[in-house]
């Protein structure tokens, strides 16, 4: 287990050797996301009570509307309302989630978050923990609504951030205040990522109830190297089942 309020540079290298093994006999992409928040949530702990330190972990990747599954193709269109995604229309799908309450260890559970349409900057910019973290993590909203071999080369290569909410109690980066944050008992929000070949970026996303350090959050950039290596064998056009 790993104290997440005094993480070491040693305890990240063990940490990260970890993750990087998580695709070894993995059956595809979802798979290596649950693995990789089942792991943190279990590892992320108070290791004098063994109590999860993270209330909930979660893995999103970006897809193409068109590589969705049915089920999640509706839910997309139904968060749209009015408009209609293209077939190349980003959306954020939840691949792998874990935490503390039952719900929380299931994707087909979230009411609000297994498959989040990206149609427009101008969407993005209008949804703030989204746009914040895109922000936070060094992500340029172009290359992500629009990969492109020209812009891609550079973004694929270059470092991610960290995405950090210090103080999540009511931060306006940090949506369902009073049904989520608040109830959980969420003082920190730290996300990490990077970007695949093919253009999609994936964020692992903890929601924690120990206050997280400026020095600890920036030591998890060296994890998103870690997953992305673990990630990497099943970045395929695929489609997402639900």
């Amino acid at each position: 287990m790993f104290d997440l309020t005094r993480l070491t540079l040693r305890d990240m290298s063990e940490l990260g050797d970890t993750l990087r093994r998580l695709g070894d006999g993995a059956g595809g992409m979802e798979e290596v996301a649950n693995r990789v928040v089942r792991c943190l949530h279990e590892q992320l702990a108070d290791p004098a009570t063994g109590e999860a330190s993270c209330a909930l972990v979660r893995f999103f990747k970006t897809e193409p509307y068109a590589t969705l599954d049915g089920e999640l193709q509706e839910f997309a269109r139904n968060m749209l309302r009015n408009e209609v995604p293209t077939p190349a229309t980003r959306c954020l799908v939840l691949l792998g989630t874990a935490g503390d309450e039952p719900a929380w260890n299931s994707p087909e559970a979230s009411v609000a978050h297994r498959a989040i349409p990206l149609l427009s900057k101008d969407m993005v910019s209008k949804a703030p923990m989204i746009s914040r973290l895109l922000q936070q993590l060094g992500v340029e909203v172009e290359v992500l609504l629009s990969p492109s071999t020209q812009l891609l080369v550079a973004s694929e290569q270059s470092s991610f951030n960290v995405f950090y909410v210090p103080e999540a109690d009511q931060s306006p980066y940090i949506p369902a205040q009073e049904d989520f944050v608040g109830p959980a008992g969420i003082r920190s929000v730290l996300g990490f990522g990077g970007m695949l070949p093919r253009g999609d970026i994936f964020v692992v996303i903890l929601f924690s109830k120990v206050a997280i350090p400026r020095e600890t959050a920036d030591l998890f950039k060296t994890l998103a190297l870690s997953v992305k290596l673990a990630a990497l064998p099943f970045d395929d056009p695929t489609p997402t089942r639900a």
